[in-house]
């Protein structure tokens, strides 16, 4: 299962492991960008048609909802879910929220943070089998508090958007330590750069970043665009990788690198008073038991 997986790096993610031999399900808003995903991947003659589910990511209602389906479907069907790749990723140049939330965290991190508690017992009842979450370099200019979804100051869209990656990516690090020996393997993957929605359009604005990083916005934008102008399909390869790489069998809590190879991850990620901060956090706005 690829979530936000009907076009960019998720749709050529759902294409990398329909040809591995996996049978695909996309998850996505657009009923009809879901269903052009699903002929493009059939077109390539894979062992599994493909399908698509409907699901705004951004609302943890239906993320529930998604996970009650799909837990409810693999019991009926008595076929293993394997795979779940929480590729969803969003960027605001402009504050918003969902459901009371600041967007970006829910976005990039209590959306896929409550997918995958929700579908732990699946995944369980299903391995060995693994959990890829996408990260993004982008952690490296993150503030690292977490006493509340929002730090103090002003709302810049980048900054925002790589605290929440670097919330997810402990988070990823934290249930790779929780689900070790359970057959579940917990990887994070950093696509690095690519030609998407999102860079060729939120991070066009320089109002994204603090007015210090904004000073040198000529250089940082010249670096940025040389950086992300590769093509969807090479940033799909770390999330591929995690995946369905045999040489990771048996392994867990490793990040995948834009190389598709193994990186060490970045060290505040690492941090066990995050991580417990990022737990509490989750827990406090995403509960997994409504009531």
């Amino acid at each position: 299962m690829v979530t936000a997986g009907t076009g960019g790096i998720g749709l050529e993610t759902a294409l990398g492991l329909a040809v591995a031999g996996f049978a695909v399900t996309v998850i996505g808003r657009d009923a009809e960008r879901g269903a052009k995903a699903v002929e493009r991947i059939n077109a390539t003659g894979p062992v599994h048609p493909a399908r698509f589910l409907s699901a705004d990511l951004a609302s943890l209602d239906q993320v529930r909802a998604l996970a009650r389906r799909i837990a409810a479907d693999h019991a009926a069907s008595g076929e293993p879910l394997t795979v779940l790749v929480n590729n969803v990723g969003a960027m605001f140049a402009e504050r918003q929220s969902r459901g009371g939330v600041e967007a970006s965290f829910v976005v990039n991190h209590l959306s896929p943070y409550l997918l995958t508690e929700l579908l732990l017992p699946t995944l369980t009842a299903g391995a060995p089998s693994r959990i890829v979450n996408v990260t993004s370099g982008a952690v490296v200019v993150a503030k690292r508090v977490f006493d509340a979804v929002e730090p103090p100051g002003g709302y810049y869209g980048f900054h925002w958007y790589g605290r929440a990656k670097l919330a997810n990516l402990a988070y990823t690090l934290d249930l790779a330590a929780r689900l070790d020996g359970t057959g579940v393997s917990v990887f994070a993957a950093d696509p690095g750069g690519a030609a998407t929605d999102m860079t060729n359009g939120t991070m066009t604005d320089p109002k994204i970043v603090s007015p210090a990083l904004r000073l040198l916005w000529p250089l940082v934008r010249r670096t940025f665009e040389r950086s992300t102008s590769g093509p969807a399909s090479g940033a799909a390869r770390p999330s591929v990788m995690a995946a369905t790489d045999d040489t990771l069998t048996g392994r867990t809590g490793i990040v995948i690198g834009a190389q598709a190879h193994p990186v060490a991850p970045h060290r505040a990620a690492t941090n066990p008073r995050v991580a417990e901060a990022v737990r509490r956090l989750s827990e406090r706005h995403a509960p997994l038991a409504l009531t």
